[in-house]
This record gives structure tokens, sequence and C-alpha cells, in this order.
């Protein structure tokens, strides 16, 4: 007999693998039920003599997918479904097992195991009703819509199946977590301590000890230790304190002081939360790289391409007093570096890495070529603002941005840089004006007349 009528017979039977074998006393309660199957039976097919009836364990391959047994009833599924689904997983493991390879019964088996695992895990991880927007800890939750398999709940640390779970990520701090786990998160959103405490730990690796933290995580304080027992102990290298398995992932990520104490940008482990914290703080210009290491100007050839942004800042004006510059929107050049175009001293550890890679040198030589090529060329009304040296008043009209010229701190007045060298670096300019000062204060002499 085919395999398909003996699933036929199977199915109108009413068998349902879920089902427990009728014990003596339950066999006298279903006595009345079974004579009025009888007469379904009988109509029924015979089997062959050399068919098998269907054990115990084929009950269990067949499952009545088909019939939707494990559809969601109204109202909540209880501890017992879940059970009972599981017993059904392995039992199915088992009929696959004891079923000959590559036959026809095994794929059907295989086919039956994954349906009932999507739908246990559809058990565990309800999706309906699910807000679109959760806040909690200062965390901002959007429901993701992507299918990808490749993300990882920051919670359970364990794979969120797209396909079939409901999972949120935090628009702040890009926390990721199944719905399931979304209450019991412990950890605040990292933007916040970046809104208010915007600043990097500046020593390489401060450790104090295990011993400081009482041999526990430094976040959610579990117990830990060196010897991995009862978990093994992580050390984070950005801040020097040691987390738990669940807390330190291994992640790897620059650390802001050994780049501007040793120019070092060897990615270390750190843990999660210092990995997030980074990788928000990364394009924040926080960094007084003149205060805190100067000599790494005289050492870095890298970083001498960006004293660029000195002239920069020196084209500033030209662009502001330009209609022609306003309308170009030319300062939008450097709309990603806003602080270029604010101040000469700051700097993000992404502009450090830009640097260090050459792209950042490139980047400033284009928009430099780009600016002056404007205030010299393009535009007449910049070209009429040049200067004129004070000092020889000959040779070209000068900016004072050109690589050639000294500019005044006092009175922003433009020389040759030769000329100014050679008048011992004395301003004409602030002379006269200090000589005017003095003949204006001066007390007149006695009359002559008299």
């Amino acid at each position: 007999m085919e395999y398909d009528e003996k699933l036929a017979r199977f199915r109108q039977a009413h068998l349902n693998p879920f089902n427990k074998e009728i014990g003596p006393r339950q066999h006298e309660q279903r006595a009345s039920e079974e004579t009025s199957e009888v007469a379904s039976e009988e109509a029924l097919p015979e089997l062959p003599p050399g068919e098998p009836e269907f054990c115990c364990t084929e009950r269990v391959m067949d499952l009545g997918l088909s019939e939707d047994h494990f559809s969601r009833p109204v109202g909540l599924f209880l501890a017992s479904d879940i059970q009972q689904l599981r017993q059904a997983i392995e039992e199915c493991k088992q009929v696959i097992l004891e079923l000959p390879e590559h036959s026809e019964k095994q794929k059907d088996a295989v086919v039956r195991l994954i349906h009932l695992r999507l739908k246990l895990q559809e058990l565990k991880d309800p999706n309906e009703d699910e807000p679109n927007i959760r806040v909690l800890l200062e965390h901002r939750f959007y429901k993701e819509k992507s299918k990808s398999v490749k993300q990882t709940c920051d919670k359970c640390n364990t794979i969120i199946w797209g396909l079939i779970q409901t999972w949120y990520t935090c628009t702040g701090c890009y926390y990721r977590c199944h719905s399931k786990c979304l209450n019991l998160i412990s950890k605040p959103c990292v933007r916040s301590k970046v809104s208010h405490q915007a600043e990097y730990e500046l020593n390489i690796c401060p450790e104090t000890g295990l011993d400081s933290q009482d041999y526990r995580c430094a976040e959610c304080r579990a117990p830990i230790s060196l010897r991995g027992v009862p978990s093994e102990a992580r050390q984070c290298d950005y801040t020097g304190q040691y987390y738990c398995s669940h807390c330190h992932w291994n992640d790897l990520a620059v650390i802001p002081a050994r780049v501007v104490h040793n120019w070092d940008f060897e990615p270390r482990k750190v843990s999660r939360c210092s990995m997030r914290y980074l990788a928000l703080m990364v394009s924040r210009p926080v960094l007084r790289l003149r205060e805190i290491n100067p000599l790494l100007f005289n050492y870095v050839e890298e970083l001498v391409e960006i004293r660029l942004r000195q002239d920069i800042l020196l084209m500033k004006p030209y662009f502001i007093t330009c209609k022609e510059a306003m309308e170009a929107r030319l300062l939008l050049q450097l709309q990603d570096r806003q602080h270029f175009v604010e101040n000469d001293e700051m700097y993000s550890i992404q502009d450090l890495l830009d640097a260090h890679t050459g792209r950042l040198g490139c980047s400033l030589t284009e928009t430099h070529t780009l600016f002056a090529k404007h205030i010299k060329l393009d535009c007449e009304r910049c070209q009429a603002k040049g200067f004129v040296c004070e000092l020889c008043r000959e040779g070209d009209v000068l900016f004072p941005f050109d690589s050639h010229t000294s500019v005044c701190t006092e009175c922003s007045a433009v020389f040759h840089r030769d000329c100014y060298y050679d008048n011992s670096t004395t301003c004409p300019k602030c002379a006269r004006l200090t000589l005017r000062k003095q003949s204006l204060f001066q007390e007149p002499g006695p009359d002559v007349d008299a």
C-alpha cells in the first residue's frame, strides 16, 4: 500500500500525537466513544497482510500538521504545551534516526521536525500586538522589520531569528534584543553617558585589580575569577576593569589613550559598554591634542598635513562675506568635520584615524585647493580683499593663507615672510598705530611766545 494512503488512514482515525497512551482507567471511559468510531473505521480500506500497522512512534512522525494541531488558541499557552512540543520533537528525532537514510519517510520526518521547532519558537516568542516604540532605561527601542539572522541579542547572548522572532534596536546606542528580553534589560543607554560626560579616559588601561571589584563584574556584579570559576574574568583595555562573559564579548576597538600618547591604533579587547561608548564618541571633537601631547606634532609626519586647517580658518572670513561663496555653499565641503571651520585645537578620534591612514591629508588638500581657487582666481570680490606687503610694497597680492606670508597677530596685517623676519619681527602698522596713540595723549609743551 502506498504511503499516502496510510497517511490518510492515520489522519481519518483522528489520532493526535500529543495524546498520551490510554491507561486502564481511561479505557473504560473511552469504550462508548470507540463504538461510535467503528462505523468510520469499517469504511476505511484494510491493509494488505504484508503491511505493518502504525505504531506509537510513527504517530509522532506525522504530527498532524495539515490539521494545524499546533495553531495558537485564544489566550496564552500553558507550560504543558511547551513540554509536549519538546517531547514530540525528541520523539521525532528518534524516528528520524530509526528510519532508513535518504528515504522519503525520513525526509518527511525532517520537514515535520522543522515545523515543530518553529512552532516551539513561536510559543517562546509571541509577536502579536507588539508596540513599535518602547522606552526603557533611557533606551528608545524601535521594532525592527529586518529578517536578518546575523544579529545577536545583547541580553541573552543568543542569535535573533528575524524570520520568526520580534526584536528591537535602540536608536541611541544600537542595543539589540528579543522582544521577550526587553523587560529584563538592566543596562541604561550609553548615549545618555555621552551627553552628560563627553570625555575620554586618557590613562592607558587604568587597572586597579580584581580585588577592588570584590571579584565581581564591573557592570552586572556577577561573580568572576581569573581561574574561570564560576565565570571567566575578562579585562577591558579602555576602563581597565574586569567583566563577565555576558558583558564582555571580546570586541575590538581603538583605545584613545594609546592613540594620543603612543600613536598606537591597534584594536584591543573592550567590554560591550565601552565598545558602544567609543563608537558613539568616535566623531566627537573632544581632544585638545596640543595640550594633551604637544610633542606629538614633532614626531608624527601625518599630523603636519592637518595644519592646513589653520589656513581654512583664515579663508572662512572670505566666504562669509562673499555672496557667490554662500550661494555655492563652499563651507559645506567640511560638513562632516564642522569643528574644522570653528577652531584648530579640537580633534576627534576619527580625525586621527583618518590622518593615520592618509585620507584626512588628501581630503584637506583637495578642500584647501578648492577654497584657494575661489578666492584667488574665480571671485573678483575675494581678490579685492588681498593685501600688499607694507614693508617692501612690491610683488603680487598677498593672502593670509599663502605659504610665503606672515600675519601679524595684533592687527592681522599680511607681509612677505622674508620681509617680516628681516625687520626683527616688528609690524610697521602696529608701530604707526602706537606712535599715533602716543601723540594723541601726549601733554602740550610750553608756549614759545610767552
